[in-house]
């Protein structure tokens, strides 16, 4: 597998392989019960080079490939998605900037992204449209000096937090995908309200919220992605983040193997370790497969999407839906051979487990990724599913 990393991505890999090890790993327990997120840990995953893999050296970042920043965001997210995620997204925002943003908006917001002093996030979902992202209805109403927003925005990764968001709204209502476009709103403007974090069963350092926009003003300038563009360009990172979804929780589903290997091994038991029994052995054996199945999808689904041969789309939902479905019956599986010492806050497998389950509700839920697959599949034939 090292073979096909440069030796300054092999060096990134292992820099997030032990900056997980270091920093997230023994505080990722107190954020989820704190419900927090470390702003100051980002900083210093910034002033590594964690933060903005796949920004072009051209705009500051390092010039890695697609695969090698994946594996990034894999050992992140093994110590924890809830920080991984944010970062991945945070990532994101700053490649759109790099791809799509004017000189002006590059030259505001990479530098101090760069730093780890601004944190951007994406506000795509809304209470009444989740998959169906031609469907949102957050308005945006030209005005003498650019656009006014309103609307109210759902799952927002950390909403409370965020310093600016990358908001997709419709500029002509009743026309469906062709009139999204993509501002940048700064987190504070006038009229945007931040709703509080969601309280769910897992995954709180995410901070994921709702917003609300009420006439919102933001300027001409700080259009990203006029009409005709913005849902297709929303697509395109879709796809991106369904693979490096895939990814990090090919990372939690390693985290909990190991976890459990390390347990059973050790835990005695009518005279014997767990591990000695064939049966446990061969229940952790499927999750390992399992494990190499799902990171071959994940990794296949990032070169057909760099090879923007059509291809891309289909495999990535084949990556999501698969390795999210595994993660989340292995972590169960990783749970029972520790017996009821697997549901103890102390051990990362419980805390997993629930974000395993978060993940098939990110970027399209698993029938969404089936519908994507059913169409690929049925389209020779004259069908639409």
């Amino acid at each position: 597998m090292h073979e096909q990393f440069t030796a300054q991505e092999q060096h990134l890999i292992a820099t997030a392989r032990q900056f997980a090890q270091t920093h997230i790993r023994p505080h990722a327990a107190t954020w989820e019960r704190e419900r927090r997120f470390p702003k100051d840990l980002h900083k210093l995953a910034g002033k590594q080079g964690l933060t903005l893999a796949l920004l072009p050296p051209e705009h500051g970042g390092p010039g890695i490939g697609a695969l090698a920043a994946a594996r990034i965001a894999e050992e992140l997210a093994a110590g924890c998605l809830s920080f991984a995620l944010p970062l991945v997204a945070h990532n994101y925002v700053a490649w759109s900037i790099a791809m799509k943003g004017t000189p002006q908006q590059q030259a505001r917001y990479l530098p101090p992204m760069l730093k780890g002093e601004l944190m951007g996030n994406f506000s795509l979902t809304e209470p009444g449209a989740g998959s169906d992202a031609a469907a949102i209805s957050t308005v945006a109403r030209k005005t003498a000096k650019g656009w006014a927003l309103t609307g109210r925005k759902a799952w927002n990764t950390l909403g409370p937090e965020a310093d600016f968001f990358i908001v997709y709204a419709q500029t002509e209502p009743g026309s469906g995908a062709k009139g999204i476009s993509l501002f940048l709103v700064n987190g504070d403007a006038p009229g945007l309200e931040r709703e509080p974090a969601y309280d769910l069963i897992g995954g709180h350092a995410m901070r994921l919220a709702g917003l609300r926009l009420t006439d919102t003003p933001v300027p001409a300038a700080n259009l990203l992605v006029g009409p005709g563009e913005g849902l297709k360009f929303a697509l395109y990172a879709i796809d991106y983040a369904r693979a490096y979804v895939a990814s990090m929780v090919c990372g939690m589903l390693r985290s909990g193997l190991e976890e459990a290997l390390t347990y059973v091994a050790a835990r005695p038991a009518f005279g014997r370790h767990v591990a000695d029994f064939q049966g446990v052995q061969w229940m952790l054996a499927d999750v390992a497969t399992n494990l190499e199945a799902a990171r071959l999808l994940a990794d296949h689904s990032i070169a057909a999407l760099q090879r923007n041969d059509g291809t891309g789309t289909v495999a990535a939902a084949h990556a999501k839906k698969f390795a999210t479905r595994v993660a989340l019956e292995g972590l169960a599986t990783c749970m029972q051979v520790m017996g009821a010492n697997g549901m103890k806050a102390e051990y990362s497998v419980g805390r997993h487990f629930a974000c395993a389950k978060m993940a098939q509700f990110l970027d399209g839920t698993t029938e969404v990724q089936n519908v994507v697959i059913s169409r690929a599949m049925l389209k020779p034939y004259g069908i639409r599913a």
